[in-house]
């Protein structure tokens, strides 16, 4: 064989290694605001080593970076440009994302919020796994609680997913309370128009619909602890209710604490952290990740020695 046909057959082989190492690795991350302490890059990384992929998955804190939303054109435009093949998008961005992708699956464009962009084919496209990965930690954690009458505090983008979740799962009744009054009758009337069997309202009295209520999902930032503390007056909370919570750092939050002391049963967020991660890989790979291996590596990161840092999703 001459040295062209050397050099041409070297050419080939390279390409194949590269297409082969393409096919394999993986280059994702998350951007938000504070998210220094998030697992997902070490829940995502260990599960994609456990599936014969090199798999980088990388944070890109807003704060850390002394940025806002405003800078997200740019961030989408910087990761295409370095290869990434899609990014989990986290608080204050979930909404703010939108106008800047090409494409949104069915669950986003309902939910008008994104957790994940798949970078394909020269497009952006727009997935929410946030409201299954709340579902089925739900349906793991809770299976057998009434849903006839929920109450849910927030409104913002992950409310908007886990409220689609509880009608999904056929709560009769679901009312929304927001800081932003407005957002939470926007929000419930979108609800009640995809859930015209349930009734969706946003609340006047916190303390009548708790009174009421079989269930708490509570969706704001408050417990995370960057953010310490109760979403609402400890006073309000009774046996009866069931109450879920999205925040995972700290995996007991203040809220489920209060919750346990008077009897009630609980479901802390590190499921929904789980179950949305392993459909986010899903999206980003094609391949189907072990959902229980992923619960179980959650569960020994967060047995973690104190003072690890801590963060958000």
């Amino acid at each position: 064989m001459n040295a062209q046909a050397n050099a041409q057959a070297n050419a080939q082989a390279n390409a194949q290694a590269s297409a082969q190492a393409s096919a394999h690795s993986y280059l994702v991350g998350l951007i938000g605001a504070g998210i220094g302490g998030s697992l997902s890059p070490a829940m995502h990384e260990e599960e994609g080593s456990q599936l014969g992929l090199h798999y980088v998955y990388r944070r890109i804190d807003l704060e850390a970076l002394q940025l806002d939303v405003a800078a997200l054109p740019d961030l989408l435009q910087a990761a295409e440009r370095m290869g990434f093949n899609g990014l989990n998008i986290t608080y204050p961005c979930k909404q703010a994302v939108i106008p800047l992708l090409d494409e949104l699956s069915d669950d986003a464009r309902a939910l008008g919020a994104v957790n994940t962009v798949l970078f394909k084919d020269g497009k952006r496209i727009g997935h929410n796994t946030d409201w299954s990965g709340f579902a089925r930690a739900f349906q793991r954690g809770l299976p057998d609680v009434s849903l006839e009458r929920v109450v849910q505090l927030g409104a913002g983008g992950a409310g908007a997913a886990v409220a689609h979740a509880a009608l999904t799962m056929g709560a009769q009744s679901l009312t929304l309370f927001d800081v932003d009054a407005t957002r939470a009758a926007s929000l419930a009337a979108e609800l009640q128009q995809r859930f015209p069997a349930s009734q969706v309202s946003a609340g006047k009295s916190l303390a009548e619909s708790l009174a009421a209520a079989h269930g708490l999902i509570h969706a704001t930032p408050t417990g995370m602890a960057k953010l310490p503390g109760l979403p609402l007056p400890v006073e309000l909370l009774h046996r009866d209710l069931w109450v879920a919570d999205i925040v995972y750092f700290p995996i007991r939050t203040a809220l489920l604490q209060a919750a346990e002391a008077l009897g009630c049963r609980t479901l802390s967020g590190g499921g929904m952290a789980v179950y949305q991660a392993v459909d986010a890989m899903r999206i980003f790979t094609g391949l189907e990740p072990d959902a229980e291996r992923v619960y179980s590596h959650f569960q020994s990161l967060l047995q973690r020695p104190e003072g690890s840092p801590l963060g958000g999703r």
